[in-house]
This record gives C-alpha cells, sequence and structure tokens, in this order.
C-alpha cells in the first residue's frame, strides 16, 4: 500500500488528545496504537536529544533511525525540558487540554518534578494517566529497571521458549515492551469509556513483567492442573501432534493437524496412509504419546520434496499449513498485500519510508497512517500556537 499524501480520517479515536512522554518502545508502541486510531498524540521529547531510538543504530535512513520509525508514526513532536520551571509551566498547559498523559519513568520521577498522578489530576481531573514500568510500582523490584530480556525471562516465556535440550531462547522481537504496550493502550480505551459515561479520570497502570505472565495462558492452566513444570518444546504444542515446523527439501513449513480427520487426510498426502489406523498414531492422544516416534516418521518424508509442493498438496487436502517466512518473502506474500500491511509514505528528511500498518479494522471508523513519525521538535511551534503556549 502506498501513501503519496497524507491519508486523512475520523478514526474512533478523533478529538481525543494525548500527551506522550515516553521513550524507546513500551510507551511509543501504546501511543501509536492510539494515533492510529485518530488522537492526536503530542510527543514531548528531550531538548537536543529527543526519544533514546533517535540515536539508536545503524541501520538508519539519512541519519533517521529506522528503530524510532518504526514505532512513532502519525505524532507530533515538541520539545520541552521537564526539568526547566518554564517548560513545565507548558506541560501544565498542556494537561489543561489532554484527555490522556502516558509516561514509562522509573517510579517517583514524575512526582518528583510535580507530575504524579495525584499532581496531574488537580490540574486536570479528567485526565486518564498511563503509566508502564518494568515490574510494577508496588513491590520489591518496583525500583528495578525493566529490560525486554529480563521480563521474558522472569514473566515465564522465556522458559518455555526453544528446544528441549537447548538454550532459553528469547523471542525475536521485545514482546514484553509491545506487550505492556498493547495492554496499557487497551486499559486507556477502557478508561476513556469510564470516563464518558461518569467524568472521572483515572491511574491506568501496567507492567513488562504483568504483561508477560498473562501471555501464559493455557502453559500456567497446565501447570495450575498438574503442577509439573512444561518443557520447552521447540516449535511442537505439548498437546497436539504433528503441531510445528518441519523441514523440506527447500525451507521450512509449519503444518497444525488439529483432529484425527485431518490427521488422516494428512497421511494421505504424505503417501503413507496406513499411518491413520496405527494404533500409536490413530488419536491425538496416541500421537501425543507417540511424538518422539512419529515427528521424525514425517520429517524423513517432508524433507524429500520442495516446501512448495508440500504446501501445495496440504491446502488440496484442508490441512493447516504455512511457509516459515524470512522478512524478505513476508510482504511479498498475496494475503499480505491484500492486507496492505506494509504502507509506503514520505518523511521529510528520510524520504520514501516503510511502515507496518494498524493491523485493526473498523467499518465506520478506520485507523489510518495520517503523518510519518516527527523530526525532532518538528511540531513545536505549531503545538505552542494552537495551545497558547507562548503565553505561559
Amino acid at each position: 500500500m502506498k501513501v503519496n499524501k497524507v491519508e486523512r480520517g475520523k478514526g474512533p479515536l478523533e478529538g481525543v488528545v494525548v500527551l506522550d512522554l515516553t521513550r524507546v518502545l513500551s510507551g511509543p508502541y501504546c501511543s501509536m496504537m492510539l494515533a492510529d486510531l485518530g488522537a492526536e498524540v503530542i510527543k514531548v521529547e528531550r531538548p537536543g536529544v529527543g526519544d533514546d531510538t533517535r540515536a539508536w543504530g545503524p541501520p538508519f535512513i539519512n541519519g533517521e533511525s529506522a528503530y524510532f520509525l518504526s514505532v512513532n508514526r502519525n505524532k507530533k513532536s515538541i520539545v520541552l525540558d521537564l526539568k526547566d520551571p518554564e517548560d513545565q509551566k507548558k506541560l501544565r498547559k498542556l494537561i489543561e487540554h489532554a484527555d490522556v498523559i502516558i509516561e514509562n519513568f522509573r517510579a517517583g520521577f514524575m512526582e518528583s518534578i510535580g507530575f504524579g498522578y495525584e499532581q496531574i489530576k488537580k490540574i486536570n481531573p479528567r485526565i486518564i494517566y498511563g503509566a508502564i514500568s518494568g515490574f510494577g510500582r508496588i513491590g520489591p523490584y518496583k525500583d528495578r529497571p525493566g529490560y525486554d530480556l529480563i521480563c521474558q525471562g522472569m514473566g515465564g516465556l522465556q522458559g518455555i521458549t526453544g528446544t528441549q535440550n537447548g538454550e532459553p531462547v528469547r523471542i525475536g522481537v521485545a514482546i514484553a515492551d509491545i506487550g505492556a504496550g498493547m495492554f496499557l493502550a487497551y486499559g486507556i480505551l477502557a478508561a476513556l469509556y469510564h470516563r464518558e459515561k461518569t467524568g472521572e479520570g483515572q491511574y491506568v497502570e501496567t507492567s513488562l513483567l504483568e504483561g508477560q505472565i498473562a501471555w501464559l495462558t493455557y502453559m500456567a492452566a497446565y501447570y495450575f492442573a498438574t503442577g509439573e513444570v512444561p518443557k520447552r518444546m521447540g516449535s511442537a504444542h505439548p498437546t497436539i501432534v504433528p503441531y510445528q515446523a518441519f523441514r523440506a527439501e527447500d525451507m521450512w513449513i509449519n503444518i497444525a493437524v488439529g483432529n484425527d480427520a485431518q490427521f488422516r487426510r494428512f497421511c494421505k498426502v504424505i503417501g503413507y496412509p496406513e499411518l491413520a489406523d496405527d494404533p500409536k498414531f490413530a488419536t491425538n492422544a496416541q500421537r501425543v504419546i507417540n511424538r518422539d516416534i512419529l515427528v521424525p516418521m514425517i520429517q524423513g518424508i517432508l524433507v524429500t520434496r520442495k516446501g512448495e509442493y508440500w504446501l501445495r498438496e496440504l491446502e488440496k487436502a484442508e490441512i493447516p499449513c504455512g511457509a516459515v517466512y524470512t522478512l524478505d518473502k513476508i510482504f511479498e506474500d498475496p494475503q499480505v498485500k491484500a492486507l496492505g500491511m506494509k504502507v509506503d509514505l514520505e518523511h521529510p528528511k528520510a524520504g520514501r519510508i516503510s511502515v507496518i500498518n494498524s493491523p485493526i479494522r473498523f467499518s465506520k471508523t478506520p485507523a489510518s497512517i495520517r503523518a510519518p513519525p516527527p523530526l525532532l521538535g518538528e511540531h513545536t511551534e505549531e503545538i505552542k500556537k494552537k495551545y497558547n503556549l507562548n503565553d505561559c
């Protein structure tokens, strides 16, 4: 999907003003979600430096960090020094007009400069105050800095990711940061809905650690039910077989056989229909018990032909399957193209850049990509004029 001119649309959050005091990933991802839905997001950045990720690279595109560009579209940037008394006056003025403020500083920092929730709600009682931390604002770890790797480990996901005899594996993107950003956006939307009914603002908080634990779902349920610690199983599933990645002659493919009828069709595709009648494999429960026999047999068959052959034949037999894509393949897939998940747009310094589209679709108030990630302080004068900050 190409955007030669900035798209304009009335998203569901049109008219909502968000002050984004966050940096790096968790907070900027949260505010980007709100911006995609139509909110006016004002990104407050440090003079001369801005968001830490402006300096994270390579890669850079004409001096602009690819990392920063990935999570800051649809926002306006204003430069304010949060410790400077004059700039604090400007921030207070912005707070008067804001619906939401988001921060991801260490516990106590916002209070120390006069902008904790209890202080801000005196300026604007209707404000929704969203906060992200590494470990929460209570408990013995509340002062620890939050890092994605640490919280993937302590939250349990890393402990169940990787091969059984290999090392614990970090998920390939900063899923603890992104997850916390998503959970906070979810909480902010609920708080805005509550405010529509009652007029009340409130404090909304989440942490990287809590988000990771929340995602454990059925793996935690297995542990609660049995007392047994789940093992790392690579791409395999603990209670469904075959359900994992397999190596074809030229590529990796995922195969997900969800029931016994599918397994019978799968056996025909791979040329061994008799496997479906073997008592060791006839039911999923037996396949789970005997996975160490069955999986190597399947792998030995699949590696003899190219992946496209297997994917084509499995699709014909209505067996859930798909390629394991590297990034150079994802955006060439016809389904991904049809969904418009890659958006090209013009950046004032970096030129033509690509970003990932919003995955949320609305029939009446669509999410949209309206503006590229901002230059540092690009909208300072515009915002000062709009909100009368020069009078502060």
